[in-house]
């Protein structure tokens, strides 16, 4: 998504970004609090970060941009000359001891744009470290053209240079015309048949009808469709990032992590300086060859499998001895006997009196928000999960859960959401899906990874998911509140059900898993919002 600034908005520019022209740069010189505001609206935007900082930032004055920051040139000067002294002192003293962990104290705001939405999740899947936002398919619609009038979805290179070029650009093309033709009938097929209510400002009731449509049409959109993410990182979390996404078998990846570690390298070069070289390519080397070598042996082993049926969500795995470890847990910061004693004990006392030790955990919760001690985190519970791709993409961010996913692929088949129908395009969808699934065959044979990228969000992967119990409760009674997406919400509360059946005692309190159903889901969110701005006007005024 290419810029144009003026010379007077590229110098102004230049003082806060690494780079001018490249789709992966740093911030720089700009206080925490607007770096953070500035990602936080850049995931609700359709614009590159450089143009929303400039556009909604620096040239509105109600932000009060220039009082915050300045536009002092002498100051990127000086923060080059920092840089410099800093990689010197890091280098002649910090280095001499050793210690990886330094790296975890210098960190870096890092904007990624024109990314696939293969390449932001494979980035996105540092666990911790990292902390990402990225434009959202929820709330912004993907109809925009070029300069040249083409769609924003990757060429994916290896793609583009096969017999199957033509056949890719024509079904992405497609893909894109439908979804944009869709938008406004589905918005008026949402309007008809949920119509504003008096007590509903305009403002909220459009923004939930645009979510709803943007919901229910992502189904369109190919895993080729490109996105902006930002990062916000340490060190050492970007420098193993770029050695990760250097060892996979894409391009894309091996681009991006190039490009990264050239933009970090200018501002915490010593930080990042090993994610190649004599630690780093061996790194790379380790995690692509163990790749290789495992799925050589899963295909050997298991290759000629028939894909069974199964369930939208399965638990596959949980503790049978879950209540005696949580209620040890409990009790053991609560005493000074060793934990092999508390364990004999527990089996002495009456369920009564377990039950009232459970529920002076956690009983006194009154909100979601409200989380369970670290007790709840010594049982465990599998789940395998199948699921759309956008439904993977949203529960995707809950990465300190032990998550793993197959590869994306037309062969689970695909969701097809009722108002495709009654607004007369479930047969377009049908026949985009099955060209889809016909393609995608012919390309996965010589390269699976690549065939992902024509792949819709329509379509289903499968995924598992290994929590705790701390964690399933933050998980469920989230991602089943009013405003999620109906297809994340269903599997939040699916794993809410299989959890209490199997716990029932440690899990009275999880009580605040919304299991009801929604026509406009994000209206009550939108209402809301507008009681916080109603709030920042009285208090900054219009």
């Amino acid at each position: 998504m290419n810029e144009n600034f003026s010379s007077e908005e590229k110098e102004i520019i230049s003082s806060f970004v690494s780079s001018l022209d490249k789709p992966v740069f740093v911030l720089k010189n700009l206080p925490e609090v607007v770096m953070g505001a500035l990602f936080s609206r850049y995931s609700r935007s359709p614009k590159p970060l450089r143009q929303l900082l400039l556009d909604e930032f620096i040239s509105d004055e109600k932000m009060g941009f220039k009082e915050i920051v300045g536009f002092q040139t002498e100051k990127g000067i000086e923060q080059a000359i920092a840089i410099k002294k800093a990689e010197e002192f890091y280098d002649r003293v910090l280095l001499g001891f050793g210690d990886d962990s330094v790296a975890e104290l210098g960190g870096a705001h890092l904007a990624v744009e024109d990314v696939s939405n293969i390449g932001v999740k494979l980035i996105q899947d540092a666990r911790i470290g990292i902390s990402p936002l990225e434009k959202s398919t929820r709330y912004i619609y993907f109809d925009k053209k070029d300069e040249n009038g083409n769609y924003f979805y990757l060429r994916e290179k290896k793609i583009m240079q096969s017999n199957f070029a033509d056949d890719y650009t024509e079904l992405c093309n497609s893909l894109f015309e439908v979804y944009s033709k869709s938008i406004e009938p589905m918005k008026k097929f949402i309007e008809e048949n949920n119509p504003k209510t008096e007590e509903v400002s305009d403002r909220a009731y459009n923004s939930t009808v645009k979510a709803k449509a943007c919901d229910v049409l992502r189904v369109f959109l190919p895993a080729s469709t490109l996105t902006n993410t930002g990062l916000y990182g340490n060190g050492r979390a970007f420098e193993y990032m770029i050695s990760r996404l250097s060892s996979y078998p894409l391009t894309e990846t091996k681009e991006i992590a190039k490009t990264m570690h050239l933009e970090l390298s200018s501002y915490i070069p010593s930080f990042v300086k090993r994610a190649f070289g004599e630690y780093g390519n061996p790194t790379i080397e380790f995690l692509a060859e163990t790749r290789k070598k495992t799925k050589k042996l899963s295909k050997e082993f298991l290759g000629k499998e028939k894909i069974n049926s199964s369930n939208e969500v399965e638990l596959i795995d949980f503790d049978e001895n879950a209540e005696e470890k949580v209620l040890s847990a409990i009790l053991y910061s609560n005493l000074h006997l060793p934990l092999h004693q508390i364990k004999e004990k527990i089996k002495e006392l009456t369920e009564e009196q377990k039950k009232q030790l459970i529920n002076s955990y956690v009983s006194l919760r009154k909100n979601r928000r409200h989380k369970p001690g670290r007790a709840f985190e010594n049982t465990d519970y599998t789940f395998d999960i199948i699921g759309n791709y956008g439904v993977f993409r949203d529960l995707h961010r809950h990465r300190l859960l032990t998550q793993e996913r197959q590869l994306l692929s037309t062969h689970h088949g695909f969701v097809s959401p009722v108002e495709l129908n009654a607004i007369g395009i479930n047969e377009d969808y049908v026949s985009l899906m099955n060209q889809a699934k016909e393609l995608f065959e012919k390309i996965e044979e010589k390269n699976p990874w690549s065939a992902q990228y024509l792949v819709t969000f329509g379509y289903k992967i499968r995924w598992y998911f290994k929590l705790n119990l701390r964690q399933a409760f933050h998980l469920t009674e989230l991602r089943s509140t009013m405003q999620g997406h109906p297809d994340y919400r269903r599997v939040a509360q699916k794993i809410s059900s299989e959890i209490k059946r199997v716990h029932p005692n440690l899990t009275e309190h999880l009580k605040f898993v919304d299991m009801k159903e929604y026509n406009l889901e994000r209206l009550e969110a939108e209402k809301q919002q507008d009681k916080k701005i109603k709030e920042m006007q009285d208090k900054y005024g219009k």
